[in-house]
């Protein structure tokens, strides 16, 4: 069956939006030959550097015929309306038929549509279709009404054979191509996708970017074989070149020997970042004296001048390197410290330098939590962001908290300090490692907490998908480092300390904007706060609400460990669980409980008991939450339910305390059958106004019991 297939030629597409681009230039086209009603068997697109393209199989020749049915009015219907059903479907009052239905005798038109043919359908679609790619970047021209992401040059569509009679940006679509820019620039004409991808081979140009991929990484690992060396492994680099070639040809290079004191990670970010270099590793996993490269070019000398070239480059920038590591050497980072009062974190919060004073403060209080010394937690939370003034940095921005370490071990810092200044802003992504060190733990979580807290409290929070401060990331960082760790922290007593840090931090930016005074940046510290007197624990509405931001993050961080949401929900809800770990220990018994047969037929009761407790409060205006009267109650089975209430209520009450959760399932789980046989034997709305009020009182303890372990209303299901 007939194919077609499409190409765009530009200037070279960046490599980071290559993938996405070829994605929607299927899902464009495929999309709308559907709609044409034009099937066909599969389609594969492809993207290189310079050009986009797509090859559909198994197109028919034209579209189906298609019949129309459509009713009309009346046919006792104004002859105005009768003429206007004539004109919108296009037939005579000869070409219409009328019908008898069950609502009267109407009108009806029997529409037939021939297919048109594919090729003419092709050319109507593609240049709407093409200029609808979504490019994160495009650039304008004063001539031309479309936006692209670099210049065009060419536009290949061919349709069984054949040119498509069409165009677009001022393109005429054509049946040929152009080879490699520089080995084989000359054109190409084509009637087939096999040829097409034949030619363009020969031509010097790989189409498919996994096969690019693939001879990048098999030529790479064997010229390190050859030296005696291993690739170091980085998969975004690896797709990255082969974005940037169409006809990848692998190179090794040299490092100059001075250059190799350089910290590892100034020489990896220098070649990865700059220069797309892959790093070699030697037989003890050390950094190694090389790199390899890759050229989109093939030389006469095998890639000598090349080589040269990139080596010249390299060293020019590792000397800059040098000289950045050599003078941010000759000041410690404690003479840095100062100097982040003059770089602003937020133009509410403050600079960079208060930031790290509160982040002191929040660290030596975290400290016993995490199994750190506070004396050390506050060092290493001092000295943090000092390096953001280095000249390193500034280059680097990837390596702040690195090159930390570095200058700390360097002035003679403790290990255990130079650590947590590299580690403290991790983790930044769901695959980043987890501190582990108590210190490195200490200062990460408090570097986090405080932008969460000063973030609510100046309401900068995150809302729908716009998160500018990447706070939901700051919130998965700290449930992490909290998890991981099996830290004990009660979270809300620490964000209402943070805010009181903060809202210090609030008062002097409008005071030192007032002109009034100037502004400390010594804004006390967690402990210091807690030891205030009359200081109590009576929480900031900021602090409810990030617990509610938490309890939404954890249920995505443990999403795909298949925990249900409605269990976190329910276990957040109960008064006062802020300790993650105490708090998922809850979510695990209350899961296991409600795949029992008592937990699930308990929570079908308590639905019923809830609802029906909820609409009788509604329909006589009261609360029924009041103790019931043991004295009222005449049945043997509203007697037996409320002795098992207390049972239940003590039982659980000390297994919480005890933190036996488990425990205290089994404690509520032994209601399951006095509130069956409640149920089944007792009226609660009886016509006795006192017993009828009684009982509602009861069935509202069913619910205070629950309440104890989670809040039953928040879990789905339980409906019969």
């Amino acid at each position: 069956m007939p194919e077609l297939l499409l190409e765009v030629l530009s200037e070279e597409i960046p490599a980071r939006m290559q993938a996405r681009a070829a994605q929607d230039l299927k899902r464009l086209v495929c999309d709308g030959l559907k709609k044409a009603g034009l099937a066909f068997d599969k389609a594969e697109a492809f993207v290189t550097p310079r050009r986009l393209a797509l090859v559909v199989d198994g197109l028919p020749d034209k579209q189906p015929d298609v019949t129309e049915e459509r009713k009309g009015p009346r046919v006792d219907a104004p002859e105005k309306a009768v003429q206007g059903f004539l004109k919108s479907v296009g037939l005579t009052m000869d070409q219409v038929e009328k019908r008898e239905t069950e609502k009267g005798n109407f009108y009806f038109a029997v529409i037939e549509k021939k297919g048109q043919a594919t090729k003419e359908v092709l050319a109507n679609l593609l240049p709407v279709l093409i200029p609808q790619i979504p490019w994160p970047k495009s650039m304008r021209w004063s001539d031309k009404p479309f936006r692209w992401v670099r210049p065009l040059h060419n536009i290949l569509a061919i349709f069984n054979g054949r040119a498509l009679e069409a165009g677009f940006f001022g393109l005429q679509f054509r049946m040929t191509t152009f080879g490699h820019r520089f080995l084989d620039p000359g054109p190409l004409t084509v009637k087939s996708f096999a040829e097409y991808e034949a030619r363009l081979r020969k031509a010097k140009v790989v189409l498919d970017p996994a096969e690019r991929r693939a001879t990048i990484l098999a030529e790479a690992e064997k010229l390190a074989r050859t030296a005696k060396l291993t690739l170091k492994p980085d998969a975004g680099l690896l797709d990255e070149n082969a974005g940037l070639v169409e006809w990848p040809v692998v190179l090794m290079g040299r490092i100059d020997a001075a250059f190799m004191d350089l910290p590892a990670e100034v020489l990896t970010t220098s070649m990865r970042h700059h220069q797309k270099y892959f790093a070699l590793l030697d037989e003890d996993g050390n950094l190694a004296p090389r790199f390899i490269f890759v050229a989109n070019t093939e030389t006469r000398d095998k890639g000598k001048a090349i080589v040269a070239g990139n080596e010249r480059v390299l060293k020019a920038r590792l000397a800059d390197a040098k000289f950045f590591w050599d003078q941010d050497r000759k000041r410690t980072l404690e003479s840095r410290v100062p100097d982040l009062a003059g770089r602003i974190f937020h133009a509410r919060l403050g600079s960079m330098a208060g930031k790290a004073e509160r982040i002191a403060g929040l660290a030596r209080g975290l400290a016993g939590y995490a199994g750190a010394e506070p004396a050390l937690a506050g060092r290493a939370a001092r000295l943090c962001k000092a390096d953001l003034s280095t000249a390193m940095v500034g280059e680097f921005p990837e390596l702040q908290g690195t090159m930390g370490r570095y200058y700390a071990l360097n002035d003679g810092e403790k290990a255990d300090v130079a650590d947590a200044i590299a580690g403290h802003y991790a983790p930044v992504g769901p695959n980043d490692a987890c501190p582990t060190a108590p210190v490195s733990v200490a200062v990460a979580l408090a570097d986090k907490i405080d932008s969460l807290v000063g973030f609510f409290a100046i309401d900068e929070r995150p809302t729908g998908s716009k998160d500018p401060f990447a706070l939901r990331r700051s919130a998965l960082g700290v449930i992490r480092l909290i998890l991981e760790n099996s830290l004990r922290i009660p979270l809300a007593d620490i964000f209402e300390c943070a805010i009181e840090l903060n809202r210090g931090a609030i008062h002097q930016v409008a005071v030192a904007k007032a002109g009034k005074e100037k502004g400390s940046h010594a804004v006390g510290d967690l402990r210091a706060i807690r030891a205030r007197p009359g200081w109590k624990k009576k929480y900031d509405s900021a602090v409810f609400d990030l617990l509610d931001f938490f309890a939404d993050r954890l249920k995505v961080h443990l999403r795909e460990k298949g925990v249900r949401h409605d269990l976190i929900s329910a276990v957040f809800a109960v008064d006062g669980e802020d300790d993650l770990v105490r708090l998922l220990a809850r979510v695990e018994a209350l899961g296991a409980f409600l795949k029992s047969d008592d937990g699930e037929n308990l929570l079908v009761a308590y639905k019923r008991a809830a609802n029906i407790v909820r609409i009788e409060e509604k329909r006589d205006g009261k609360t029924y939450a009041n103790e019931f009267k043991p004295d009222l109650l005449v049945a043997d089975e509203e007697r037996n339910l409320a002795a098992y209430l207390d049972d239940a209520t003590s039982g659980a009450r000390e297994a919480l305390a005890q933190e036996d959760f488990t425990g205290a399932m089994s404690s509520i789980a032994r209601l399951r059958r006095p509130v069956d046989d409640f149920f089944d034997h007792v009226t609660v709305n009886c016509e006795e106004a006192k017993l009828r009020e009684n009982r509602l009182r009861l069935l509202s303890r069913i619910d205070a019991t629950l309440d104890q372990v989670a809040d039953f209303s928040r879990i789905e299901g339980g409906e019969r």
